[in-house]
């Protein structure tokens, strides 16, 4: 068997990281945290909860590129499902599509991120919701709640450390990784990828979209880099 690289396995170690760091939150939150006892506690879950379902849906992107393991298309698969299933049951087939649309037809109607370039940021937001949001996310995330209430009983409410975290995440990728690097403003696109890379130092870039702001453009031109090594790639501006 070959030799897992070093970048592979650093990359392998993050996702097992962010995926357990998750599941332990989430598991705190919902079943042994008194929100109302305690809310300033119960913020701070949510903060981290929120920032960890950035990290999810930008663990099977990467996946998406084979970035996560070069050479080996079913771990990418396979950990790329995980992680969309825990952020919100969203379809792997589904979003490897669209997302590969985004990358070989970018800046065009075709572009399923940024063919709504020109339209007011909530309205491009509810077209980017209502494109990777459908009957199965619905199913998903319904089940599972209707699962938890019947579980949890008069604890039912405690379900929101799931479904809030995983709105607030989606305004955080769209703000971040969509809105900002894809905006018809200010200077003109250098190049066909039409992206632009937010002026954001190391850790806010971290903090916001797990580097994919602040290093957005260099994302384009680097596909196969995973999210954690786009800082070395920067391009002079």
């Amino acid at each position: 068997m070959t030799r897992l690289r070093r970048p592979t396995l650093t990359s392998l170690g993050i996702a097992v990281g962010v995926t357990a760091a998750w599941l332990a939150l989430h598991v705190a939150a919902v079943w042994r945290l008194d929100a109302l006892a305690h809310p300033g506690q119960a913020v701070l879950a949510l903060a981290g909860l929120t920032w960890l379902s950035v990290g999810l849906f930008i663990i099977a992107h990467d996946a998406m590129h084979g970035a996560l393991a070069p050479g080996y298309p079913w771990v990418n698969a396979a950990i790329g499902r995980v992680a969309l299933t825990l952020y919100a049951g969203f379809s792997w087939r589904k979003l490897i599509v669209k997302h590969m649309a985004h990358h070989l037809y970018a800046g065009t109607a075709s572009d399923p991120d940024f063919g709504h370039g020109h339209r007011p940021v909530v309205l491009w937001y509810l077209d980017f919701v209502r494109t990777y949001f459908g009957l199965r996310e619905v199913v998903v995330l319904g089940g599972a709640t209707i699962a938890y209430a019947l579980i949890l009983g008069p604890r039912w409410p405690y379900v929101a450390f799931w479904a809030i975290p995983s709105i607030l995440a989606s305004i955080q990728l769209f703000v971040f990784g969509t809105w900002l690097p894809h905006r018809e403003a200010g200077a003109p696109f250098t190049d066909r990828h039409r992206a632009r890379s937010t002026a954001l130092s190391v850790p806010l870039s971290l903090l916001t979209c797990f580097h994919f702001g602040g290093f957005h453009h260099e994302h384009h031109l680097h596909p196969a880099v995973p999210w954690w090594a786009l800082p070395k790639t920067r391009v002079a501006r």
